[in-house]
């Protein structure tokens, strides 16, 4: 088995978040254009003792895409 590299996992997640602030920051522009998918309510498990909350949404806009992509020459420099 391949190892993982965290390197390259740390700069793809570090490119969505500055992809997003980017896009929320110019948000009539077309860098905030993008899709929307995931669970728009939480699944709830009651074990009586506690009470487990899973949810998750994922937002892919161009500008989160055009961080990642400058993320991975990034990684191509430092590799």
């Amino acid at each position: 088995m391949k190892r993982v590299n965290w390197v390259l996992v740390i700069l793809v997640l570090i490119g969505f978040v500055i992809g997003g602030f980017i896009g929320t920051y110019f948000d009539g522009s077309f860098l905030n254009y993008g899709k929307s998918f995931g669970l728009n309510t939480p699944i709830e498990l009651d074990l009586g003792f506690i009470l487990l909350t899973f949810g998750l949404k994922i937002q892919i806009t161009i500008a989160s895409v055009i961080g990642v992509v400058i993320s991975l020459v990034i990684y191509r420099f430092i590799r």
